[in-house]
């Protein structure tokens, strides 16, 4: 087995295997510009997955109080609301009733608003009834 002869090394040598301070302040700079954007991102997407699942609640509950509100006995012009809490979040309704310019027919319309991460949203439900009632 033969070996290279080792060289010596003069003092002006670059060591090849480190990182200088500026590619280390360089890496700092670019991670401090990625990391907040990138904690938006999943932010975001957190909001709009908890928003998705919640709309999906709120149009059920605003289908099962319109339909309530047909079945039962209410005035035309009455407006009822209420709140309705599902997996501890409360989901508060409103029904309105408004005339339908064509025809002799009325507007049924179900409103719910719910909360996520501090902004209000909200699920519209609407359907058209007979005067006659």
């Amino acid at each position: 087995m033969k070996f290279k002869p080792a060289t010596s090394k003069s003092p002006d040598a670059k060591c090849l295997g480190a990182f200088t301070l500026a590619e280390v302040l360089a890496a700092l700079t670019f991670m401090a510009v990625v990391i907040p954007v990138a904690i938006e991102g999943l932010q975001i997407a957190n909001r709009a997955g908890v928003v998705a699942q919640r709309k999906s609640v709120a149009a059920r509950v605003a289908e099962r109080v319109l339909n309530e509100s047909l079945v039962g006995s209410q005035s035309q012009s009455a407006g009822r609301n209420g709140t309705v809490q599902e997996s501890g979040i409360d989901y508060r309704w409103t029904i309105r009733h408004t005339i339908w310019p064509e025809d002799s027919m009325r507007l049924v319309t179900a409103e719910v608003l719910f909360n996520v991460q501090g902004r209000e949203h909200d699920v519209r439900v609407s359907t058209l009834v007979g005067n006659e009632r």
